[in-house]
């Protein structure tokens, strides 16, 4: 398989920079191919702004960012760092978004990358649109056929991110990445890896953590994707709004999930499990200090 890993960290011997390493050698002997974008050693561009359309004629009116990336799609003429990585999500048969969770999302130049990449005719503005047409979006688009997967480190403590959690359930806070990075332009969503406090994880925990990733990674064919409801598969009615009938209960970001409504919170690779444990009783010490 064709695996494209797109890394966000400005470390190169972070623990995740370690993850990624490991990753890419385990799938490569494996006999997969492997392509990395790192971002941070690219020197990606993060700010979506006029100099994305080289070939746009001077003009006295305002930059439509919208207008302007359709017609740099559609005639050829985009910037060429965004070529390439659009190029690279074509060539992929697995998408991973590894970086660490930086004030609730991703880092700046990852978000920058989705910003100038996902460009309209590539990502978003596909097919028909019009009365109830809304276009080829949540599990159909240009990227439908790949499956992506969040690799997210994580510098505190699982329970935080449990269901009564004080930084907000893990899946509500993966909504937006999986549901509209990965999803909205047709990838199948398969379940994160998300490993807690980083910074103070041992050397067999370390070994741990590296070997449930590697292992997920290889997985990637044969994994189960979270059960997301596709826009165009009957679902919702023609205003996309989820149809009465399919509520059963439910409420916020799980209704657009079938059952069974998955749940991505891991500690050390064991699903659902939101005791409030951590490495060791010093873990907040403020003399310990871990680059995640």
């Amino acid at each position: 398989m064709r695996y494209f890993i797109v890394y966000a960290h400005p470390e190169p011997r972070s623990l995740t920079g370690h993850l990624k390493d490991n990753a890419v050698a385990a799938l490569l002997a494996a006999g997969h191919e492997v392509v990395v974008s790192d971002l941070y050693a690219m020197k990606w561009k993060a700010v979506a702004d006029e100099g994305d359309f080289p070939m746009r004629r001077q003009t006295s009116e305002p930059l439509d960012y919208e207008r302007a990336s359709k017609e740099a799609f559609t005639t050829g003429t985009q910037a060429p760092d965004v070529t390439a990585e659009q190029e690279k999500l074509l060539w992929a048969d697995v998408v991973v978004l590894h970086f660490p969770i930086w004030w609730y999302g991703m880092p700046a130049i990852l978000k920058g990358w989705v910003d100038r990449v996902y460009a309209y005719g590539f990502a978003y503005g596909v097919g028909p649109h019009g009365g109830p047409d809304w276009g080829k979006r949540f599990g159909e688009g240009t990227l439908q056929g790949r499956r992506g997967m969040v690799a997210m480190m994580v510098g505190g403590r699982m329970a935080h991110y449990g269901p009564r959690g004080v930084n907000g359930a893990m899946d509500d806070l993966l909504w937006p990445i999986e549901h509209g990075v990965l999803f909205y332009p047709g990838m199948s969503v398969l379940p994160p890896v998300t490993f807690y406090e980083l910074g103070r994880a041992d050397e067999s925990v370390v070994a741990e953590m590296t070997r449930i990733y590697c292992g997920r990674l290889l997985a990637a064919a044969t994994t189960e994707p979270i059960p997301m409801r596709t826009q165009n598969g009957g679902d919702y009615n023609d205003v996309q709004v989820l149809r009465e009938e399919l509520l059963g209960g439910k409420s916020g970001h799980s209704l657009h999930q079938a059952d069974p409504v998955f749940v991505p919170n891991t500690w050390l690779g064991k699903a659902g499990d939101y005791t409030p444990r951590h490495f060791a009783p010093t873990s907040r010490d403020p003399d310990i200090h871990g680059s995640t």
